[in-house]
């Protein structure tokens, strides 16, 4: 299978909407839904990524984010904010990055093709999410060929409120590269790959990287968790 490969541009160069503001709601006064765990990350104020808290002071998303697209520098953690469950202007909860761990094999190519099978990064919030506000997804290894997917993301078109794919497939893996019949659009970069199966929670086994082409037809690129995102965790707490 040839891809042709373009970098998903999902860090925006556009200029970012205006920031969220926490729900100051009581605990509980509403019900939590999975999806809150899912993020707007506002990087610099001017750029903009997908993430999903994976634990209650841990967002998972992809590793080029973490650098300007324009400079090829990388961006000062503590520039970044995670607006989970974001809705309209306001967010299930606001935090800032306090620290950010890539994964060890990752390079950055300024050149517009992002590295893939290594394109992940755990953020670090500055204070712990409750779970009675946010729940984090859990995360599985186990993503294969024909398994149904879902997408949870925000993007140039749905900056502000949470857009789902659903039923889309994995349709090739080679190791950690996840090649999907997922549609992805301008910042989705870093939103969360769920295996989606009937009756069960949805669980997060691949971050959105790249968009793509096999042929005419348009896929997307993940990179697969695997047993690396336990030594990033591990590096990031």
């Amino acid at each position: 299978m040839r891809l042709l490969i373009a970098a998903i541009a999902a860090c925006l160069s556009l200029g970012m909407p205006g920031a969220a503001a926490a729900d100051n709601a009581r605990p509980g006064a509403k019900p939590v839904e999975w999806w809150q765990a899912v993020g707007r990350l506002n990087i610099a104020n001017k750029n903009m990524c997908t993430g999903a808290l994976i634990a209650p002071d841990l967002v998972l998303t992809a590793a080029h984010c973490l650098f300007d697209p324009k400079t090829g520098r990388r961006v000062d953690p503590a520039s970044i904010w995670f607006e989970a469950g974001l809705s309209g202007r306001r967010a299930a909860a606001l935090r800032q990055v306090s620290r950010a761990v890539m994964h060890p094999q990752y390079r950055y190519r300024p050149a517009g093709t992002h590295q893939v099978g290594s394109d992940l990064a755990v953020l670090k919030l500055d204070r712990p999410i409750s779970a009675s506000r946010v729940q984090p997804l859990a995360t599985s290894v186990g993503a294969a060929r024909g398994d149904t997917l879902g997408v949870v993301s925000y993007t140039q078109h749905h900056a502000t409120r949470v857009s789902l794919e659903r039923s889309c497939s994995v349709l090739a893996r080679k190791s950690r590269t996840l090649v999907m019949s997922c549609l992805v659009d301008f910042g989705a970069s870093g939103s969360p790959v769920l295996e989606m199966r009937p009756g069960q929670p949805p669980r997060l086994v691949s971050v959105m990287s790249a968009k793509a082409a096999v042929g005419h037809r348009k896929v997307s690129i993940g990179t697969a968790l695997d047993a690396t995102l336990r030594d990033l965790v591990q590096r990031a707490g």
